[in-house]
């Protein structure tokens, strides 16, 4: 294939696509969305499980990545040490690329220790909260109990309260 004739196809693609072009919107002024309340979809809820399996697999992966992602680094750190020696600069390139796969590794091991870390304190965290609001939620509970004891019908004043005036009346009656 010659060179014009790679531009002349490379052109009449370049047309097909512009005349083809669709931008991915609604029309304006058509309407149709609505704003959704988040309300609508819940409370966030955070299961102690869902938290155990992420890090459990964030530890996973970073005990894999050390067992089978390093697998090639020793043999490819000998042969950059070879050709080296024998004068080839592949050594030198292939030692770089070896370096970097390592740095890159150990960067990548350390988030998913970030990961597995973080997730297990979460876990304490939202475990340690849970606790807590149950417990002062349980104390709501018991003082409610205590206003319920009431002394006279329900919509009445207590005549333990009574103003001084009302008590007069009373005892006057």
């Amino acid at each position: 294939m010659a060179w014009d004739e790679w531009e002349q196809l490379k052109s009449r693609a370049a047309e097909r696509r512009s005349d083809h072009m669709q931008l991915n919107q609604l029309e304006p002024g058509g309407g149709g969305g609505r704003v959704v309340d988040p309300a609508e979809y819940g409370d966030l809820t955070v299961n102690q499980g869902d938290l155990a399996k992420i890090g459990e697999h964030a530890f996973t992966l970073y005990n894999d990545l050390w067992n089978k992602g390093r697998r090639a680094v020793p043999s490819s750190d000998k042969a950059a040490g070879d050709l080296t020696r024998q004068g080839f600069a592949l050594g030198g390139g292939l030692q770089h690329v070896s370096s970097r796969w390592d740095e890159q590794l150990s960067s990548l091991r350390d988030a998913c220790a970030h990961i597995s870390n973080h997730m297990s304190v979460t876990k304490k965290l939202h475990t340690g909260d849970d606790h807590y609001i149950r417990r002062q939620m349980s104390s709501i509970d018991v003082l409610d109990a205590g206003f319920d004891e009431r002394v006279g019908a329900p919509g009445e004043k207590n005549p333990a309260y009574a103003e001084k005036d009302d008590k007069k009346d009373k005892k006057g009656d």
